[in-house]
């Protein structure tokens, strides 16, 4: 299985829809980091262009994987030693390539219906099955630009629940996706 994730704080929206860069949340580096490691992909990727958001998460790494992190919990450091920081969604397909020989498929996630490029997460499923690695884009803040949307191969179908809230932690909706991929 070629399961790549990508969390993406550039190009992002704001709550009024501006093009923003959105700032790291450790929360969400360990807990996807976590989730990564659990259903077996190949690496977790945080994409920023912020240098000092850089810092913040090579800190984060280099504490659970080299400090005294890593000797406390050996199981985050499993988890940790997947993140791989990049500047931008072509670098995450680059380094995607370099690894599989492979073009990734990329599939952006997106909470609102009705995107073009839809797909469902039985047809994910077929495609994580097939022969191309699949990277899977998480968007930060009020989710991923429409760059981004148009720039992925597919825009995968949002998480639905029982009522008509809508509005999950970026890390409760990857642990979601990952499993309903996955384990589904």
């Amino acid at each position: 299985m070629g399961l790549y994730l990508a969390l993406v704080h550039f190009p992002v929206y704001n709550k009024k829809r501006e093009t923003i860069a959105s700032a790291i949340t450790t929360l969400n580096i360990h807990d996807i980091s976590r989730v990564a490691r659990t259903y077996g992909a190949k690496a977790f990727f945080v994409v920023t262009p912020l240098e000092d958001q850089k810092d913040l998460v090579e800190k984060i790494k280099r504490h659970w994987t080299q400090g005294f992190g890593a000797s406390y919990n050996a199981d985050r450091k499993e988890a940790l030693k997947l993140v791989r920081l990049v500047d931008s969604i072509r670098r995450v397909t680059e380094e995607i390539e370099d690894t599989e020989r492979k073009e990734p498929i990329l599939i952006a996630t997106d909470a609102s219906k009705g995107i073009g490029k839809g797909i469902s997460f039985e047809k994910a499923r077929e495609l994580l099955r097939g022969d191309k690695p699949i990277c899977i884009c998480f968007g930060t803040a009020w989710g991923l630009h429409s760059s981004v949307l148009e720039e992925s191969d597919y825009v995968l179908e949002p998480i639905c629940g029982p009522t008509e809230y809508n509005h999950l932690s970026v890390r409760s909706a990857a642990s979601i996706i990952v499993d309903r991929l996955v384990a589904g």
